[in-house]
C-alpha cells in the first residue's frame, strides 16, 4: 500500500489488484469470431457470385494488351485533335456551372441543417433528409433521368451535377457551419445584431474559406464525373470517348485518354494550390 501511495508500482500490479479491467470478455471474443467468419463468407460468395478465377483475370489481361497495342500510336490529326479539345472544354463548363449553382443552392440548405442556427428539430429533419436523398442518387442516374427529361447535350449533364451536389455540399456546408466559433456571433447580438447579422457577420466569414475549398474539391471530382456522364448521353467528352469506344477507333481512344489525363492533373494542381492558400494560408 505504502509503495502505491508514493508512486512505485507497475502494471503487473495494477493487473492484480483489478484483473477486471484487463480481461477480455467471452462476448468480445465471439463478437470478434462471428465479424471474421462474415467477412470471410462474404468474400467467398462475392468470388464466386463473380465466377472469379485466375485464368480469367489472365485472359482479361492478354486482351487488355492487345488493346493497348492498337492505342499506339495515338492519333495526332489536327481536326481530330480540336474536336476533342472543344469537347474537353464543353465538359469543363458542365462541371463548372453545374458545381457553381450547386454550391449557391446548397448554401441556404446548410444553415437549416446546422443544429446551432435552425433551432426547429423537425424542420431540420426535413431538410437534412432531403439532403440525403439528392445525394444518395448517384449522379450516373439522374444525368438517365434528364436525358429523358431534356434530351441528349450537356443540360442533362449540368442538371445532375446540381441535383447530386446539393446534397453533398449542404452537408459539407452544414459541418462548418456547425464546427464553427459561436463567440463571434455572440458578441454581434450582445450589440443588438439581429439574427441574420449574426449569420452574416459571425458564422460566414469563419465558414466561407471552407465553403470555398469544399466547392473547389467538389469542382475537381465533377471534372471526372462530367466524363462519366457523357457516356450516357449527357455531351462532353464522354461522348466522344463512347462514340469511338464502339467504333473501334483506338488510337482515338488513347488521344482521349490522354487530353482527359492533363485536364484532370491541371485541374487537380490549380485546385489544390488555391486551397493551400484558404486553409493552410500558403
Amino acid at each position: 500500500m505504502t509503495s502505491l501511495l508514493r508512486g512505485e508500482f507497475s502494471m503487473t500490479d495494477i493487473e492484480h489488484r483489478h484483473p477486471e479491467v484487463f480481461a477480455v470478455s467471452w462476448r468480445r471474443h465471439w463478437l470478434q469470431g462471428v465479424a471474421w467468419v462474415t467477412a470471410l463468407a462474404v468474400l467467398i460468395y462475392g468470388l464466386v457470385l463473380f465466377d472469379f478465377s485466375p485464368v480469367r483475370v489472365w485472359n482479361g489481361l492478354g486482351q487488355l494488351g492487345m488493346l493497348l497495342r492498337f492505342m499506339v500510336p495515338p492519333a495526332t490529326d489536327p481536326a481530330v485533335v480540336w474536336e476533342f479539345l472543344k469537347a474537353i472544354f464543353e465538359t469543363l463548363a458542365m462541371a463548372f456551372v453545374g458545381t457553381l449553382f450547386a454550391a449557391l443552392l446548397a448554401i441556404p440548405f446548410a444553415f437549416l441543417s446546422a443544429r446551432n442556427v435552425f433551432r426547429f428539430r423537425l424542420g431540420r429533419f426535413g431538410v437534412r433528409r432531403g439532403m440525403d436523398f439528392l445525394r444518395g442518387v448517384d449522379q450516373l442516374v439522374w444525368a438517365l433521368v434528364f436525358v429523358r427529361a431534356v434530351g441528349l447535350g450537356p443540360l442533362a449533364g449540368v442538371l445532375a451535377i446540381i441535383i447530386s451536389d446539393i446534397g453533398t455540399l449542404a452537408k459539407l456546408f452544414s459541418e462548418a457551419v456547425e464546427g464553427c466559433d459561436r463567440k463571434p456571433g455572440e458578441g454581434v447580438a450582445a450589440s443588438g445584431g439581429s439574427a441574420l447579422q449574426c449569420t452574416r457577420f459571425g458564422i460566414i466569414p469563419q465558414v466561407l474559406p471552407m465553403f470555398i475549398s469544399s466547392t473547389l474539391y467538389i469542382f475537381e471530382s465533377n471534372v471526372r464525373s462530367a466524363t462519366i456522364l457523357g457516356i450516357v448521353g449527357a455531351g462532353g467528352i464522354g461522348y466522344q470517348l463512347s462514340e469511338r469506344i464502339r467504333g473501334h477507333h483506338w488510337e482515338e481512344v488513347a488521344t482521349i485518354l490522354i487530353l482527359i489525363l492533363v485536364t484532370v492533373y491541371l485541374i487537380d494542381w490549380v485546385s489544390g494550390k488555391i486551397r493551400g492558400r484558404l486553409i493552410e494560408g500558403e
